[in-house]
């Protein structure tokens, strides 16, 4: 069971703290960690956004966003009305430096009245126009280097540049104000249990960890599929598309868990070491060969979970003839002793035929098939890790089919999170932004990581910049193109009915 912490006394500044990731994620977050008791009475929160509001206006609005997307539980009353004293809001514009004045004297009555001891975490959940300004201002405005026996630190929200070259820019701009020690690039998909879990599951049990490698794994399949559509972010996704808003990131994450080499201790820079050592030693997809590595595709009109729904270039805020990929899927290689020959298969997409995302390991056939008589073949065994939903993890063998013949089906043992445990697990942000009070970056992305997970696309966003031939190319509440398919039967392999 999760073993409960309290954090330290600290102010968390949110800028753009009336927008949409605040109302959802970051307020909700907050309370909860409030209503377990895991953050101390000496804990306040500053927002600033473009508007004026006083604190009582800014109150109300967080205690509809609490109610609106907070947990099942029902708000508790006595526990708001002490939550809601340590609500503060000033707004102002983010270019100007009288605003951080500003922040800089609230930020020292705050200190004074709620005994904060000049701990401070600035969260920029602002458009990504903004990070390097506010950053720049913070250094301007003398609120990013901590007072002596306090600490400071910045979370910076994705995405993490647009290439490899404007993630360089943006690193830059954050070092010239932080330490990278104070630089938390926050991805929540590493907040969720079962990301976290890998490790655990990993390193916390000798059975699979010697078979964790190329001579026994054929390969690995790592899927994200969303049913939604882009839900009103056109204009957002078609700058990004699938490949910049999820792949580099979110799937490349889970992928250097999967292929990473033990840690020597679970300390942050430990850990992340060997997810940057994994990703270092991915093969560079040739510039003159990415149809061989790489798919594609943009959806049509269909019908997803009952519901007819529209093409995306008839989506609100999108270009009729946009070349924007809503799927993409890669073949990589890692060129290391563990993985050599070994192909990861990664695929992330929207209007897909369900929500899911998992991981699937598929272990190698047996090297001689005793069981001649059996009326089925063999299927290979595969550990399946899924992450959402129905988190859980689940191991398929082949066992004897009860009667007087050795026939051989495929059975399967689970562990769900749910019946396990018997308790919700928080949400990703909850873990995340205590982590963050800890001083804990094991969960957050590390600059090298971010710099890493661009130049392995790099080359796919060149190739991409043309315009894409026959878009749409796969129906709405489908798997996605048939061109994802052959990339992976060109192998002698076949994607996992999810």
């Amino acid at each position: 069971m999760r073993l409960e912490r309290s954090a330290e006394p600290c102010v968390v500044l949110i800028f753009g703290a009336t927008g949409d990731l605040t109302r959802r994620k970051l307020l909700p977050a907050l309370y909860r960690l409030s209503q377990q008791r895991l953050v101390p009475a000496e804990f306040a929160i500053l927002g600033t956004a473009r508007q004026p509001l006083p604190d009582e206006e800014f109150r109300a609005l967080m205690k509809q966003a609490i109610t609106e997307f907070g947990s099942d539980d029902e708000l508790d009353e006595s526990i708001w009305e002490n939550f809601a004293k340590r609500l503060f809001y000033l707004g102002g514009d983010f270019k100007d430096p009288l605003l951080y004045q500003n922040l800089k004297n609230r930020l020292t009555e705050i200190d004074a009245e709620l005994e904060t001891r000049g701990n401070r975490i600035f969260y920029l959940a602002t458009a990504p126009d903004y990070f390097g300004l506010v950053a720049g201002q913070l250094g301007e405005a003398k609120l990013a280097k901590p007072a002596k026996g306090s600490w400071t630190r910045i979370i910076v929200e994705k995405p993490f540049g647009h290439d490899l070259k404007s993630a360089q820019t943006l690193n830059k701009e954050l070092a010239k104000v932080f330490d990278e020690k104070q630089v938390y690039r926050i991805d929540h998909y590493l907040g969720k249990e079962t990301v976290q879990n890998l490790l655990a599951f990993r390193f916390a049990n000798s059975i699979f960890e010697p078979l964790w490698n190329r001579q026994y794994i054929d390969h690995i399949q790592i899927t994200n599929a969303e049913a939604l559509g882009v839900e009103g972010r056109g204009a957002y996704y078609e700058s990004a598309g699938a490949l910049r808003d999820m792949i580099q990131n979110h799937v490349f994450q889970v992928t250097s868990l999967i292929a990473m080499e033990p840690p020597a201790s679970l300390a942050a820079n430990s850990v992340r070491d060997e997810k940057a050592k994994a990703m270092q030693s991915v093969r560079a997809l040739p510039l003159e060969a990415i149809e061989k590595f790489t798919v594609r595709g943009q959806y049509g009109p269909g019908k997803v979970l009952g519901d007819t729904v529209p093409r995306y270039r008839e989506e609100p805020g999108v270009d009729p003839n946009s070349s924007t990929e809503t799927f993409a899927a890669l073949k990589l290689y890692f060129d290391n002793w563990r993985w050599a020959g070994v192909p990861f298969y990664l695929r992330s997409g929207k209007r897909l035929q369900k929500h899911v995302t998992e991981i699937a390991i598929e272990f190698k056939q047996v090297p001689h098939r005793l069981f001649t008589d059996s009326d089925a073949p063999l299927q290979p065994n595969i550990l399946i890790i899924r992450i959402q939903p129905n988190e859980g993890i689940t191991l398929r063998f082949g066992a004897k089919l009860p009667g007087q013949a050795m026939r051989i089906r495929p059975v399967n043992m689970d562990f769900r999170y749910g019946s396990s445990f018997g308790m919700k697990p928080p949400e990703a942000y909850e873990r995340l932004l205590l982590d963050c009070m800890f001083g804990d970056s094991t969960l957050y992305a590390r600059r090298d990581m971010v710099e890493r997970g661009w130049e392995i696309v790099a080359p796919v966003l060149e190739a991409w910049r043309k315009p894409a031939d026959g878009f749409p190319n796969y129906e709405a509440g489908s798997w996605g193109p048939q061109a994802a398919d052959e990339l992976i039967e060109q192998d002698g392999r076949k994607w996992r009915k999810l």
